[in-house]
């Protein structure tokens, strides 16, 4: 049940007539782990720790640099040097105080990762390397929890769904071999400010929808920005039958 705070805390949610109470409430008993609380990561958590997700479990063993503000928006100067996710968690504490918030200052591997994503209702992906992408998509399969992908480095970005739980999604190993990518970050490549905001706020806005049960998620669909020419992409993803992680 929600309280009288929160019926006014989420009311302009609430009375959007597909989402309700019910999709408040379906907020509010949610999960969410977001791995990552840089460019990404920062949108994602403010933003669902505003919109009411009962629970944020925010992990990052990075600290923060100047070279940082330009884009990690939950940060601030005088935090310099201070862990990224504590200070974001703080961040979304001062936003929304009925949420609760977990920081966890490392890097999550093997069986920690595993009961992290057990434990989860929804999982974001908010990472910069694909050691990390690959091995959170094969924990969320293993434990059949969905999986919002997205990415942005110069002026470029994408954003897919991957939800085990659904017959035919493919998994973001169907779209990307793991063998054979490099990582390029944005300290090598550079990346515009807003791009990151663009699409982590398309990130928290899938996690709603496939929390909620409102709307379509992005399953089986790739979107692709240009945020230079501010031009849309949308590519369809199909699962592939011989992939080792979800057709085994």
């Amino acid at each position: 049940m929600l309280s009288d705070d929160e019926l006014l805390r989420y009311s302009r949610q609430i009375l959007l007539p597909r989402f309700d109470i019910a999709g408040q409430e379906a907020l509010k008993s949610a999960r969410v782990l977001v791995i990552g609380a840089g460019g990404l990561g920062c949108p994602v958590a403010l933003y669902l720790g505003a919109a009411g997700v009962g629970h944020l479990t925010l992990v990052d063993n990075d600290t923060i640099e100047l070279a940082n503000l330009q884009r990690q928006i939950g940060f601030e100067q005088g935090q310099l040097g201070e862990y990224k996710a504590e200070k974001l968690a703080d961040h979304v504490r001062r936003i929304n105080p009925l949420v609760s918030v977990t920081a966890l200052n490392q890097r999550l591997e093997g069986q920690a990762l595993a009961r992290q994503v057990e434990e989860a209702s929804l999982v974001v992906d908010c990472t910069d390397n694909f050691k990390t992408r690959f091995a959170l998509n094969r924990a969320c399969v293993a434990a059949k929890v969905p999986l919002v992908s997205g990415a942005a480095i110069r002026g470029e970005g994408q954003l897919s769904v991957y939800d085990s739980r659904q017959e035919n999604s493919p998994c973001y190993h169907c779209l990307y071999p793991e063998q054979g990518n490099e990582d390029l970050t944005c300290s090598e490549a550079g990346v515009i400010a807003p791009l990151v905001g663009m699409i982590g706020a398309a990130q928290a806005m899938e996690a709603i929808k496939v929390i909620s049960g409102v709307g379509t998620p992005l399953v089986g669909r790739l979107l692709i920005l240009d945020a230079w020419e501010m031009q849309w992409r949308e590519m369809k993803l199909a699962r592939d039958p011989s992939c080792p992680v979800c057709s085994v």
